[in-house]
């Protein structure tokens, strides 16, 4: 029988599963979607209950193709951080916000107003993408199911709950709770007041390859009952861990609905690489850079703007025959506010310079460098701190597109390198199952065994300096609508009197 290791990931849209055997080989795979609920602006929710079924799903995928199997650890990673309020049965009394909700802007701004130094308090400014500010809505807003609430759950402790009986929260996802200390060893009590949530409402804390539980009898992922269940961590590490993004001077770009910057900056400090990760990015704003729009823009462009009358790659491919900077036409890709390194909850997508002129494949190439700008724009920002950045390793589904790729070297320039084979999240949530069932002793030898740069996207030096010129225009632009986007995100909604 052969012995495999599960890992799983749940991302914005979609949950995969892969199969990895104990040399780190992936044998199978397994996907499922689910639905995004988009209230109104800056309303963001998923149904936990969807998570569930689609890992249910996605795994029974993946079991498929390797039927016989048997599975000897579990861990799972996912999209963060999440507000998931869940009674004393594990039921969610609510759905959850995810981290795309910026509906509790006012609270962060009176963390901001009551901590001037809370980045120094708890790693992180003061913002909604984290879970304080929306503990705090929550709180204010839903009395009666904060009154229901037994524990504060992220995703890889939720699914874990419905797996063993058992609650939990990882390291990683404690660090973006924005309730932690600066060095996650400790509650933030301070903080943690002002909020008014006590650290009961919040499960015990652990390593990512510690064991959580074991899988229940008679469950509905059937998977066999006694099968070891290990914390998991945040959708980040774990694609880092994949990339072999554990040492500075790497660093990985996570492309899909968003793209997030994953930049170890101390990975020698550590004897278990993985940890290094966590440490490195545990919540630090320069060293976990996202950008909010990045495939959601190219998808949101086709289907609102474009209406499909084009697949992507038609369009990529009309895109690549545009000039760089499309014409003068610029994107700004902030479509649900924007996190690193602007923190604007109000900011929007626009386009500048359109014309009679502007074709559906300028439009589509002007995503393309914008996303790329706000890449750079978060570069910039880390290399200034004394990040040491030589390399991009692209990871994701945005990692699929060549022209992007040779966009973002150019923009940046600095070789974007593509894994061969590369499967995201899902293969670094295998390989902490295996570390935490003792099958990877040496990490860093597994991913030497299994880690294959298929290509590098070379910059060229006369692109390079063109860009840095539209990057330069990029920057103006934002500052010079950054007011008003906050001037007229009130009246952004029209209001019938009643």
């Amino acid at each position: 029988m052969q012995e495999l290791l599960l890992g799983v990931d749940v991302g914005t849209t979609a949950t995969k599963a892969v199969l990895v055997d104990k040399s780190g080989h992936i044998i199978s795979q397994g996907r499922a979607e689910y639905l995004t609920k988009y209230l109104q602006a800056g309303w963001v929710e998923q149904d936990p209950n969807d998570w569930w079924q689609s890992f249910c799903d996605a795994v029974a995928i993946a079991q498929s193709g390797a039927p016989g199997a048997k599975i000897i650890g579990i861990a799972i990673s996912a999209q963060a951080p999440t507000l998931i309020a869940v009674d004393g049965d594990g039921v969610p009394v609510r759905d959850a916000m995810i981290w795309m909700d910026r509906r509790a802007q006012l609270e962060a701004d009176e963390l901001a107003k009551s901590f001037p130094n809370i980045s120094q308090l708890t790693g992180n400014r003061a913002d909604p993408y984290y879970v304080a500010a929306k503990i705090k809505w929550f709180i204010k807003n839903e009395p009666s199911n904060y009154q229901k609430t037994k524990y504060f759950l992220q995703i890889p402790g939720f699914l874990n709950y419905k797996l063993t009986g058992k609650f939990g929260l990882d390291f990683a996802h404690a660090s973006l709770l924005q309730l932690r200390s600066a060095d996650n060893l400790n509650w933030a009590d301070d903080v943690m007041k002002f909020v008014g949530v006590s650290e009961d409402k919040f499960p015990q804390i652990a390593n990512s390859i510690v064991l959580q539980g074991e899988v229940l009898s008679n469950n509905q992922s059937k998977i066999p009952a006694g099968t070891p269940v290990y914390f998991g961590s945040v959708d980040g590490c774990s694609a880092a861990l994949e990339a072999g993004v554990i040492d500075p001077g790497v660093v990985a770009e996570m492309t899909g609905t968003s793209t997030v910057l994953l930049m170890p900056t101390d990975g020698n400090n550590f004897n278990d690489a993985f940890v290094a990760i966590e440490h490195a990015i545990a919540g630090r704003q320069l060293r976990l850079g996202a950008m909010v729009a990045s495939g959601a823009s190219v998808a949101w462009l086709q289907q609102n703007i474009l209406k499909a009358e084009s697949s992507v790659e038609d369009l990529s491919d009309q895109a690549a025959k545009c000039s760089p900077g499309s014409e003068g036409l610029i994107f700004l890709p902030y479509m649900m506010g924007e996190r690193s390194p602007i923190w604007h909850t109000n900011a929007r997508g626009v386009f500048f310079g359109l014309s009679l002129t502007t074709t559906p494949a300028m439009m589509f190439r002007a995503v393309l460098e914008g996303t790329a700008f706000a890449l750079a724009h978060n570069v910039e920002i880390a290399k200034k701190s004394g990040i040491k950045i030589e390399e991009i390793r692209s990871i994701g589904g945005g990692s699929k597109s060549g022209l992007w790729n040779q966009i973002k070297a150019d923009v940046l320039g600095m070789p974007i390198a593509i894994l061969k084979d590369s499967s995201g999240a899902a293969v670094g949530d295998a390989y902490l199952a295996g570390m935490g069932a003792g099958v990877f002793s040496d990490i860093r030898t597994t991913l030497k065994m299994n880690l294959q740069i298929e290509s590098r996207y070379q910059p060229e030096a006369k692109l390079h300096s063109y860009y840095q010129e539209r990057y330069a225009r990029y920057r103006s632009l934002y500052e010079s609508v950054k007011a008003e986007f906050d001037h007229s995100a009130d009246s952004a909604t029209y209001k019938v009197n009643k």
